[in-house]
């Protein structure tokens, strides 16, 4: 055990009476003892020794306690220092408090008041010293860190950063302290910022994989993004800490490799994602109309995103709007605006998608189902580049890229006359065409694990494994509603799910009636009882799903159960 170190006083007066007394005190109590005469000798004494505490008479022959003071935080001592003062008044503790002083004692000077005093500066000194300590490793751990730190509080203020911080996000530490995060001029299209306000908000950590951060010693920059509440003792948060990953490394080795497992926020390594994101690379920098194809539920628009936050154009903005949700009317409307009075409900001007998306990029989703009227109108704007609000006769100019998207076959739909052909060789100058799930199976398990711990977040679950049975039904299910269906699928599962591990019993009654085959043929030839138990036991010991797993209603399996007196075995 170590043994405990003996705090050091340095007591300094010019009156030998008063200092014997003060030392004698002190002494008594095992304190070590150092004193000074003169102001100079206490400063020479400073140079000689670290001390814990130092008592000095305020009025001293060549100088005064207050310059004794000023000394100490001139060297930046820790120990506190406490005023000994004949004449004690508010002038006198002002002056004392200004400087620093810890406290100051009234002559005369009694024992009991001296003891208390240096008891409480002495304790005083020890927190002070474990915080500098605690301090000190905090600042060290946070230079030795690669990843990029920021703290906020509540209000967003920047608390501390470090060093890595200038080499991820071209900031100066020195410039972002103490500044609103929402103020700084972010290279992520405010992702960092929205990852921030959302941890604030829900108190809960927040994860963004692989978002571009570019700056100008980075403009191939791409970073992952974490937040975590900070909390208080009490269990009350009080602001945010976010980590900043650079992975740009990485994921210039993986573009190099053809291996690249994220793209945005796009999930898949398959061969043809690999070339999905090479043709996105390549298209992002090029202002060319470009046509996505696809199933319903495959990821259109987080295409449509990626082409436009990897381009020139992703500080502008990015407007969607999704076709076959409006009528006509609304659509033309929504997309071009309208003049005050040019239809009835029409009490106000509003300015359309098109205009709002002036420097950026429009993504016209189910452009398919759009009407023979505003396909002439849309073809008018990628030929001119000019559209005229309803009810008004001004053209306006805008600079937009448009992006359209269709689970439609449209080269059929021009053939039947139910789509411009114009149109169509306009939108379809580029056509990225994204494989269906079917075609990308080796890409579900790290869409399994992406989504898993996404609803863990989102549900406040602990869910760490998906059971064998489940998985192969995953891996081998036709998927007609693609990534949609996957993700709905597994969040209904999650949402059911009561343990750790998600079981055949968690899914829905339609996806296990679609997926019989693969839970393996029940063994018919066995006596009926065993029949029973096998068809529970692939089912989970759901009775209502091995019912159907053995083409008989649920009473019937209920009064099999009682007449076999079969009792559940989950082991």
């Amino acid at each position: 055990m170590l043994k405990q170190a003996i705090p050091k006083i340095l007591v300094i007066d010019d009156e030998e009476t008063l200092r014997y007394t003060v030392e004698t005190f002190l002494l008594r109590e095992g304190y070590e003892l150092d004193t000074a005469e003169s102001y100079k000798d206490g400063v020479d004494k400073l140079s000689d020794s670290n001390f814990d505490l130092i008592l000095t008479d305020i009025m001293l022959g060549d100088g005064t306690g207050v310059d004794i003071l000023r000394e100490v935080n001139k060297r930046n001592m820790s120990c506190p220092v406490i005023l000994i003062t004949g004449y004690p008044n508010i002038e006198t503790a002002t002056d004392a408090v200004r400087e620093g002083a810890y406290d100051y004692i009234a002559k005369p000077v009694k024992k009991s008041v001296i003891l208390q005093k240096v008891a409480m500066a002495l304790r005083h000194k020890a927190v002070i010293d474990e915080n500098r300590k605690y301090q000190s490793n905090l600042d060290a751990i946070f230079r030795s860190v690669k990843d990029a730190i920021v703290t906020v509080d509540d209000e967003l203020i920047v608390l501390e950063t470090n060093n890595a911080v200038k080499d991820i996000c071209g900031f100066l530490p020195e410039e972002i302290k103490g500044k609103p995060f929402n103020a700084l001029q972010l290279n992520c299209q405010g992702e960092c910022h929205n990852a921030v306000a959302e941890t604030i908000k829900t108190k809960k950590p927040v994860e963004m994989r692989r978002i571009e951060c570019k700056h100008e010693q980075r403009p191939d920059g791409v970073i992952s993004v974490s937040t975590f509440p900070l909390k208080n003792p009490q269990g009350g948060t009080y602001g945010c800490v976010m980590v900043l990953k650079d992975e740009t490394r990485l994921v210039r080795l993986e573009s190099e490799l053809h291996e690249r497992t994220h793209f945005h926020n796009i999930i898949g390594s398959s061969g043809k994602m690999q070339n999905l994101y090479s043709l996105i690379e390549n298209l992002s920098s090029v202002q060319t109309t470009v046509l996505i194809a696809g199933e319903s539920g495959t990821g259109k628009e987080l295409v449509a995103d990626a082409l436009h936050y990897h381009g020139e154009r992703c500080d502008k903005p990015l407007v969607k709007i999704n076709c076959a949700a409006l009528s006509e009317e609304l659509l033309e409307s929504e997309l071009f605006g309208h003049i005050k009075g040019a239809f009835t409900g029409a009490t106000a001007e509003r300015v359309g998608r098109f205009q709002k998306a002036d420097g950026g990029t429009i993504f016209l989703d189910e452009i398919g189902d759009i009407s023979n009227k505003m396909q002439l109108r849309l073809l008018r704007v990628l030929q001119e580049g000019e559209f005229e609000r309803v009810g008004d006769s001004d053209p306006i100019k805008v600079d937009v890229r448009v992006i359209a998207a269709t689970n439609k076959e449209l080269h059929k739909m021009v053939k039947s006359g139910n789509f411009r052909e114009d149109l169509y060789y306009r939108l379809n100058v580029v056509q990225l065409a994204i494989p269906p799930l079917r075609d990308r199976r080796q890409d579900i398990p790290a869409m399994l694990d992406h989504f898993l711990n996404m609803f863990n977040k989102k549900l406040n679950k602990n869910i760490t494994k998906i059971s064998e049975d489940v998985q192969r039904m995953f891996m081998s299910y036709s998927w007609p509603g693609n990534i949609r269906e996957l993700q709905n699928t597994l969040e209904f599962a999650i949402v059911l799910c009561s343990g750790s591990t998600i079981t055949v019993t968690d899914l829905t009654p339609e996806f296990i009636d679609s997926n019989k085959a693969v839970l393996g043929p029940v063994d018919k030839s066995a006596d009926e009882r065993q029949t029973i138990i096998q068809a529970l036991k692939k089912t989970g010991w759901n009775k209502a799903r091995a019912s159907r797993l053995l083409g008989i209603d649920r009473k019937t399996i209920y009064a099999k159960i009682t007449k076999y007196n079969i009792v559940e075995d989950r082991a």
